[in-house]
């Protein structure tokens, strides 16, 4: 049997999201750009995309910009606003938890002279609106909170941290990184009071290397990206047809039928939780019932390497991560799981356990199955 629980690292693509791809790739070929019909219709499937993508969010199609991924659009996002409000201060908010697609690219700023503040978070990864509040400054330009972190599930009370930025200097522009949390929640940007959106296209069953930013018509972001001037001079290039076409379908088909999906999405996580805390030495990390993402299970195993656990799980074909895979060429102990509090002899004991549209209750009853064969074993050869 193959258990596939990673899907906070990529997913399988629906197969209408493949068959959309190939239409682009083999049937709708020509560049958007072009002024003839193979152009035209090209250019049509961008624009049925990012009609599809701005109805899920009720915001206009032109504030949809596509972009290669969430790297992409957190880039965009952070260093295109800095650059754009430079004159009006240089003073950056963020969390100790982000992803490292966010703390980055705010490193690179501080370089060029950005000043940047990281709050703390508490036990389950929440920072709250008070605190955030009294960090915001006059030349407060910016601020980035991940909406729903990709380790342990934290979700962010994002409209209640827009209200208190706003409040405090109405001028100040929060960006939100969506990438777990496009899909898993129906989010209003207007709403909520978010400025920028970064959301990536295989964390929700679509084709890898696609994404968008969303980015209020009120918001100056600067162009990273410069030549023939595509999507309006705000990303050159032509554009990746079958991607965007393909993450337009993906949205679609995210969104369809979507409070049943999520139940069953935190039916699937509840199933794992309950069976992680049968088994011995097993601590579930900031759970918080359903104030936490449907799709992840962060779980700590005392006396085994989250590494070793991994590869002993893989050869029962079970696939897991042992943090961020984005970041996987770059181990090290998570900056998430010190922040929230988790014991330090457990840091390189975490495993992560994420869930999607193809996970069913097989697949977690055989990965608590073997876990609960592996741990004794892996332990006793630890000991000695």
């Amino acid at each position: 049997m193959e258990a596939y629980l990673d899907n906070c690292a990529t997913t399988r693509v629906f197969d209408k999201v493949r068959e959309a791809v190939d239409l682009a790739m083999l049937e709708e070929y020509g560049n958007p750009s072009s002024k003839h019909m193979m152009g035209v219709r090209a250019e049509r499937l961008i624009r049925e995309a990012r009609e599809t993508i701005a109805g899920t969010l009720k915001v206009q199609e032109k504030e949809i910009l596509f972009t290669s991924g969430g790297t992409e659009s957190n880039n965009l996002a952070l260093v295109g606003t800095a650059l754009a409000a430079k004159r009006r201060g240089k003073h950056i908010i963020t969390t100790v938890m982000e992803h490292a697609s966010v703390h980055k690219p705010l490193e690179f700023l501080e370089e060029l002279g950005y000043e940047v503040t990281y709050l703390p978070v508490d036990h389950y990864g929440h920072v709250s609106p008070e605190a955030l509040a009294e960090a915001v400054r006059k030349d407060t330009i910016l601020v980035s909170v991940m909406y729903v972190n990709n380790e342990m599930g934290a979700v962010a009370d994002i409209a209640a941290l827009s209200a208190a930025v706003k409040a405090k200097n109405p001028d100040a522009v929060f960006h939100a990184d969506a990438i777990q949390a496009y899909g898993k929640y129906v989010i209003r940007p207007k709403k909520e009071g978010i400025d920028l959106l970064s959301v990536s296209g295989h964390k929700i069953h679509g084709p890898k290397g696609t994404g968008f930013l969303y980015i209020s018509g009120k918001v100056r972001v600067h162009p990273l990206i410069l030549g023939g001037g595509q999507q309006k001079d705000m990303r050159s290039g032509t554009e990746n047809v079958p991607g965007c076409y393909g993450l337009g379908v993906a949205a679609k088909e995210i969104y369809a039928d979507h409070e049943a999906r999520i139940d069953r999405l935190y039916a699937l996580r509840e199933r794992m939780i309950e069976g992680l805390h049968r088994l011995d030495g097993v601590t579930v990390n900031g759970y918080e019932d359903r104030r936490n993402a449907p799709q992840i299970v962060s779980a700590s195993f005392e006396g085994v390497r989250a590494e070793v656990l991994l590869h002993a799980l893989e050869e029962h074909g079970i696939y897991v991560s042992a943090g961020s895979a984005c970041s996987s060429n770059h181990p090290g102990i998570s900056g998430t799981l010190a922040a929230i509090g988790v014991k330090k002899d457990l840091l390189d004991s975490t495993i992560r356990f994420s869930f999607g549209a193809f996970t069913d209750e097989a697949q977690i009853d055989y990965t608590l199955e073997k876990l609960n064969e592996i741990l004794p074993v892996l332990r006793r050869f630890t000991r000695h």
